[in-house]
Formats: C-alpha cells, sequence, structure tokens
C-alpha cells in the first residue's frame, strides 16, 4: 500500500475541510486518511430490498421505498408546523415529514421525479408516515458505490451534529475512490491461497459498502485475521529475537542445594504439573539464552515451590536470585514462605521493603554486593540503583502487570548479562488473552492443585438467610475454625466503605459476643504495622473472625481458615471472588466460601455467583469474565492499549486469533528471517509497525 496518499491529513479530502477536519480529529482521532479508512461501521442496514407501500407493517423499523412526491404542504400546529409532502409508489401513498429545515427541504424538493426514500416508518390510523427521511433522487442513488447494506459509523453526540451518518458515508466513499488503486496485500500469496482470503482493496470495499451478508462476512474475517496475524507475528519475532539477541547465563549443572532440598527437605510430593513446570525452566535456564517465562496457577497450586527451586538452580551455579512483589504484604507472605523452605539448606535469605531499617538496610546492601545474601525478596525497593547485586542470576516478578516497564527494565540493568526472568501470576489468564498480552513470553501453566486439597465447596445466599450463615459460621469455629468475613472496597467511596465495614463489625461484635468469640479488623485507613499486628493475631490463633476489605486478596496464609464469607458478592468481579475464595482450603479441612447478596440481582451478576458455585477452575471463571468484562477491563487500564484494535476482538474472534497464530508460527518455522522473495512485503510491514507506538509499549 502506498502510504505517502494514506498520511495525507483528513482536511484535504474533498467534502472535509478545515472545520470538519478539526472536528473529527477532535471527536473520533481521525488524522489522516488512513485513519478514516480504518474506521469500520458498527453496523450495517439492509438497503437491497425496496417496499411496496402496501407491503408495510407497523415495525418501526428502517425500510426503503421507490416513489414520486406529488404533493406538498405545510400544516399548521399547536408549536410551529410541520412540512408534508404525499408519497406515492403508483398504487398507493404515504406521508413524508419534516418538523425542522422546512424552508430548506421544501425548496429542495422536486414533485414527481422518482426517489428513494429511507427512514424509520410510524402509522396514525392507516396512514404510514417517515419522519425525516433520507431521501436520494433514483438516478443519484444508482450511481452510489453502496448499493447493499448501508454501514453506520462511530460517532458523537458533537460529531452527529455536524456530520451525519449520511455524510460520513459520502466521505468514505469519496476517499475509496481517491484511494483504492493503492491497496496492495502484504499477505503472503500462499498464504491468501490457502484460507480463500479477499484480496485488500475487494475487502476493504465491502467492510464499509457489503453488497450483500456473505461478501460482508468474507471482508471482515480477511481484515480480522490481517490484524491479529500482525499483532502474533510481532510478538513471535520479538520472542525470536530476544532468544537471538540476548545473551543469558547458562545454568548447566543441578548442584547440592537443589538434590538436597528435592530429596531430604521437600515438604509434600509434587504434582506432575509441578515437575513439567520446573524441567521447562530448567531447560530454558540450561541455555545460554536469557529466559523469558510466564509462571500460570491458580491460587494454591504451588507456585511458591517451583519459584524456590528455580532459584536453587541458580545458586548451584554460584549466582544470587530476587522475587519482586508489587505489595509489602505479598513480599512478606513470599519471605515467611521461602525462609522456611530456605532454612534447612543454611541459606541466607532478606526483605527488602519501604518498611525496611536504615541499619537493616546497609548490612543487607553490604551482603548482596560481596554474594553471602543468596535470595533477596522484596518490592519495588528492589529497583532502587543502591541495590547493587554480586551476580544476578535470576529474577522473578509476581504479578508482573502490576509493574511499569520502566520499573522493570532495572533489574535487568543490575548485571551485564541480564537474568533469567520468570513471570509469575496467581490471575489464570483467558488462552487467546495470553496468546496476546504475552505472546512474546514461553508460557509455563500449573494446572493441577497438590494432593489432599479438598475442593472448596461455594454457596450463595440472599441477606434473609444471614442467621443460618451464622448459625453455620458458630459451628465451625465450635469445631475449632476461623473465618474471614470481606466486605467490597470501591475506591471512588472509600468512606461509605469505612462505615459499612465499621457497621460490619459492630453488629458481628454483638452476633459474636466476648468471651466465646474474637475479633480482628483489617482496612485501609490503618496503618501497615496495626494491620500486621492484626494479621497476626488471627494468623497465630488469637482471634477466630477476620473482618477486613480486600487487603486480604492476596497476603495471609492461614491453614486453619476455612470459612470465608464474602459481604455484597455482587460488587466484586469474578477474578477476585476466585482470588478471596483461594485464601481458604488450604489445610486438610473441607472449606466454604459463602456469597451474601441482595435480593435484587443483575444478569451479570446472576451468572458470576452462578460461575462461582458450579467450579473452582480458575481458568473457567477467567473465560467467563472476559465475556462478561471484555478484555481491557479484565488486564486493568495500563494493559488495554494492545487490545485497542481496530475490528478484531478477543471474546468474539478467539476462533480467528488461533488461526491467526497457528499461520503466524508456520511462517517463521519456514522462514524465521523474513528472507524469501514472497514475505518482503510482509517483512516491510512489520518494519514499518515496529516504528509505531501500537504494541511494543504493552508487552512485556
Amino acid at each position: 500500500m502506498q502510504n505517502n496518499l494514506l498520511d495525507t491529513p483528513i482536511e484535504y479530502l474533498k467534502g472535509v475541510g478545515p472545520n470538519r477536519g478539526t472536528l473529527l480529529k477532535k471527536e473520533l482521532g481521525i488524522f489522516k486518511y488512513k485513519d478514516l479508512l480504518s474506521l469500520y461501521p458498527n453496523r450495517y442496514i439492509d438497503r437491497t430490498r425496496y417496499y411496496k407501500i402496501n407491503e408495510l407493517i407497523s415495525t418501526n423499523s428502517e425500510v426503503q421505498v421507490i416513489g414520486k412526491i406529488v404533493h406538498i404542504k405545510i400544516v399548521e400546529q399547536k408549536r410551529g408546523k410541520r412540512l408534508v409532502a404525499i408519497f406515492t409508489d403508483g398504487v398507493s401513498e404515504m406521508e413524508l415529514v419534516w418538523f425542522q429545515g422546512i424552508k430548506w427541504v421544501q425548496e429542495s424538493l422536486k414533485l414527481n421525479e422518482p426517489y428513494v426514500a429511507f427512514g424509520k416508518l410510524n402509522q396514525y390510523g392507516k396512514t404510514f408516515t417517515m419522519p425525516h427521511p433520507e431521501l436520494d433522487l433514483w438516478e443519484e442513488h444508482q450511481q452510489q458505490i453502496q448499493k447493499g447494506l448501508q454501514p453506520i459509523y462511530p460517532s458523537t453526540e458533537k460529531l452527529s451534529q455536524r456530520i451525519s451518518n449520511k455524510s460520513m458515508i459520502k466521505l468514505m466513499q469519496q476517499l475509496i475512490i481517491e484511494t483504492h488503486t493503492l491497496f496492495s496485500d502484504s499477505i503472503p500469496p500462499k498464504l491468501i491461497e490457502t484460507l480463500n482470503l479477499l484480496p485488500l482493496q475487494h475487502a476493504l470495499i465491502q467492510i464499509h459498502f457489503p453488497k450483500n451478508a456473505e461478501l460482508l462476512a468474507r471482508a471482515e474475517f480477511r481484515l480480522k485475521f490481517e490484524e491479529l496475524f500482525y499483532i502474533q507475528l510481532q510478538l513471535l519475532l520479538k520472542n525470536i529475537n530476544r532468544k537471538n539477541r540476548i545473551k543469558g547465563h547458562a545454568f548447566e549443572k543441578v548442584g547440592n542445594y537443589f538434590t538436597s532440598f528435592y530429596e531430604n527437605h521437600l515438604p509434600f510430593p509434587l504434582t506432575g504439573a509441578q515437575k513439567r513446570v520446573i524441567k521447562e525452566i530448567r531447560n530454558d535456564m540450561g541455555r545460554p539464552v536469557q529466559m523469558n517465562r510466564l509462571l500460570q496457577g491458580d491460587v494454591g497450586s504451588g507456585k511458591t515451590i517451583v519459584a524456590f527451586m528455580s532459584c536453587l538452580i541458580a545458586l548451584d551455579n554460584n549466582y544470587q536470585t530476587c522475587i519482586v512483589a508489587p505489595t509489602e504484604i505479598l513480599a512478606n507472605q513470599h519471605y515467611i514462605g521461602i525462609q522456611e523452605l530456605a532454612s534447612p539448606l543454611g541459606l541466607e535469605v532478606r526483605l527488602l521493603t519501604g518498611s525496611t531499617k536504615a541499619a537493616e538496610r546497609r548490612d543487607l546492601h553490604k551482603k548482596l554486593e560481596s554474594g553471602e545474601l543468596h535470595i533477596l525478596i522484596g518490592t519495588h525497593a528492589l529497583f532502587e540503583d543502591k541495590v547493587k547485586f554480586k551476580n544476578l542470576g535470576l529474577a522473578i516478578i509476581d504479578e508482573q502487570h502490576r509493574f511499569g516497564v520502566e520499573q522493570r527494565s532495572k533489574l535487568w540493568k543490575k548485571n551485564i548479562i541480564p537474568p533469567h526472568i520468570l513471570v509469575m501470576t496467581a490471575t489464570p489468564i483467558p488462552r487467546t488473552l495470553a496468546m496476546s498480552l504475552y505472546g512474546d513470553l514461553d508460557i509455563s501453566i500449573i494446572d493441577e492443585l497438590p494432593p489432599g486439597r479438598k475442593p472448596i465447596q461455594t454457596l450463595h445466599f440472599f441477606e434473609g438467610k444471614r442467621l443460618r450463615v451464622w448459625k453455620f459460621v458458630k459451628d465451625e469455629i465450635q469445631k475449632g475454625r476461623q473465618v474471614y468475613i470481606v466486605y467490597p472496597l470501591i475506591q471512588e467511596s472509600e468512606t461509605l466503605d469505612y462505615k459499612n465495614l465499621m457497621e460490619g463489625y459492630e453488629g458481628i461484635s454483638r452476633d459474636f459476643p466476648l468471651p466465646d468469640y474474637s475479633v480482628s479488623i483489617v482496612h485501609g485507613q490503618m496503618t501497615p504495622a496495626e494491620k500486621d499486628i492484626e494479621m497476626e493475631r488471627f494468623a497465630s490463633g488469637k482471634t477466630n473472625i477476620m473482618i477486613a476489605t480486600t487487603v486480604i486478596e492476596v497476603g495471609v496464609n492461614v491453614p486453619n481458615a476455612s470459612v470465608m464469607i464474602i459481604e455484597s458478592a455482587e460488587r466484586f468481579g469474578l477474578s477476585q471472588l476466585h482470588q478471596l475464595r483461594g485464601r481458604v482450603g488450604r489445610g486438610a479441612e473441607q472449606s466454604y466460601c459463602i456469597l451474601m447478596t441482595g435480593e435484587k440481582l443483575s444478569n451479570d451478576s446472576k451468572v458470576r455467583m452462578e460461575t462461582m458455585c458450579r467450579t473452582n477452575d480458575g481458568f473457567e471463571i477467567s473465560e467467563v469474565d472476559l465475556k462478561l468484562r471484555g478484555p481491557g477491563n479484565l488486564m486493568g487500564t495500563q494493559q488495554s492499549g494492545v487490545l485497542a484494535l481496530r475490528i478484531a476482538d478477543l471474546v468474539k474472534d478467539q476462533e480467528i486469533l488461533q488461526i491467526a497464530r497457528h499461520h503466524a508460527i508456520q511462517l517463521l518455522q519456514e522462514d524465521p528471517r523474513l528472507e524469501i522473495e514472497q514475505h518482503q512485503k510482509l517483512k516491510q510491514t512489520i518494519i514499518e509497525l515496529s516504528k509505531k507506538s501500537t504494541i511494543w509499549n504493552y508487552i512485556s
């Protein structure tokens, strides 16, 4: 495609000009010809059928009729006037009506000339009326590009006042007339033939002005495939390039630390999935190329032990390791867990967060630089320039989507040869989303829970069953178990949340009085030290009920806690409900998650409650969540840029995405450097895309 004309500023297109150009830029971000060309219709109206007036029925739908105006009259009404034109097809009559712009419309109408009238129908008595119809002289109508399905373009309130949909259609027709000879395919001919794709020129004309539904479907497939195919190619090439360019430490030996831990200190047998993932990591770290792997595992699937054993491989090869977590609570939890696993091996493990005291920091920095410190666990504090390792060999990043690209790159620079990277997430990501957000990473999945874990039973109760739930809670506490009660946290309303939490706390304190029951409380307005004290009281069993906001979503690990009650569960997203449920079920006893809601639930809320009660599978839950919320919301705003797709939709077009990835992989296996003749246009397109920030800023 010749980009010079497509890069023409939009105001130069016939019919646009400076004023409309400014409006298109502000309202829709359309700066150049190519931006307008990529403004695909939202929907289409069938303009293939012309109705006779005696065929019309009262449906309030949009129809088109061929006929002539035989009479025009102005009718006085209580407020202002209306213009009425009697429209006939030679057999029957209907009325065309205007309430605005009457003088201009009256002057433009021609009597006894064939017109096509298009618009919404109303019926008064036996007479059909069409208010403010689109009118085209039959002769002009026949000359238009669009003869089939009429496109309806995205707009805004401000834009539609100045540029109607009809005007937008005319602009698009003008644009296609000026540019359609420039469209040339960059997708290789062999692939076009294999998938029977429409040529690009035809696809672009048919997406804007489809002759029929079949051609529209083929045009959509072609353009969606192309968009997803190029995203996948960029991701896969990025992975290939990194493996070719970024050298890594080759950890060739598995020594005493790993072997001794595996043979003598494993707290429980590894699952098949854990063994498979450790093998994948060992293979990666054994090569002189930087590992860049994503470790996905559901809540409680045992990612920590996999992370620790990965650290041991680095330590066996005389390299240090670090684990970075997004919050102090999570960093603390990792520290406690890793410290417990490391102590029999005589390893030095330290914690570095914003709360670490100055004297402790000095000692920690000294040991880090001398190599005496083996594993450093911490928060963003690890990114600071003064944190210097003797030889960092492996960096593990937990919940990496909560760190910026710039922050993560600081870790890479702590060594001349960058460390191996293992990214972990406890938020299961749907396969299609992982392909697009993390398509440049190698992915390992722990899809098996440790043996002996009983599936958590999830139950949904409306507010009216509160007494029954409290009786159940008392029975569980009687057995020596502990209970979480979580209240929603919505940032816009921290005072309201605090009020809800405190009211809940007072009510629960009355229903569960001392000395038989003792209650802890944790919320966002407490200091970190206060939170730690309350969490410690609960973890050590001094209190048997923990009332909290979602701060305990990640953090506390109390095997004795067997009940999770989520208040106003309809105010939580599916993945958050699943994360909260994962706080229980960590011991050998049967655990329960109770979802409390109001009586009236939206359809989405009903689906969320039903899904939670039906399955404990985080990956299945994430698929439902993706369908309910869409990709941008699921990943958080900072991830949505890669998903700002022009035409494809990651929820609806999962099949096309998989086809695109399959063919991208196949093409790069045949020609990894895109050297053969028929791939040159494709290579040029990739180079052009890589100059933009459409995707590179958002991939890890």
